[in-house]
């Protein structure tokens, strides 16, 4: 899980009541988050893939190949959410590499998850 420290200097602290949307499957995505609290699941075509909770981060993919959203995001328990847009997805990642590194694990563990369900 990426750390919420790099994102303590964000003024982009986003509240989420229970059950809310945060973005739907198919939408743009421009901005990725991270959960400062709470718990947010992750669905695709209705099915859930994740639950997420805090120091976990969602919506990368969007941000970095500009690509739809490739699944819908939930709040599942009151949450707030850092909220990220690519110039500062940018900055971090040039000045925290351990903030780039963890972004790279979590895309390759989402990938190897998705490997396994084909298997």
């Amino acid at each position: 899980m990426v750390s919420v420290e790099h994102f303590s200097n964000s003024e982009n602290t986003l509240a989420f009541p229970a059950n809310s949307v945060v973005f739907r499957q198919g939408e743009p995505g421009e901005t990725m988050y991270a959960v400062q609290s709470g718990q947010i699941q992750i669905e695709h075509d209705g099915k859930t893939i994740a639950l997420l909770g805090p120091g976990s981060i969602f919506g990368e993919m969007a941000l970095i190949d500009g690509s739809p959203r490739s699944a819908t995001a939930i709040a599942v328990t009151n949450s707030e959410l850092v909220q990220v847009d690519k110039y500062h997805f940018q900055f971090l990642v040039h000045e925290a590499p351990t903030f780039a590194t963890r972004v790279m694990q979590t895309l390759s563990e989402r990938l190897r998850s998705a490997d396994e369900l084909i298997d």
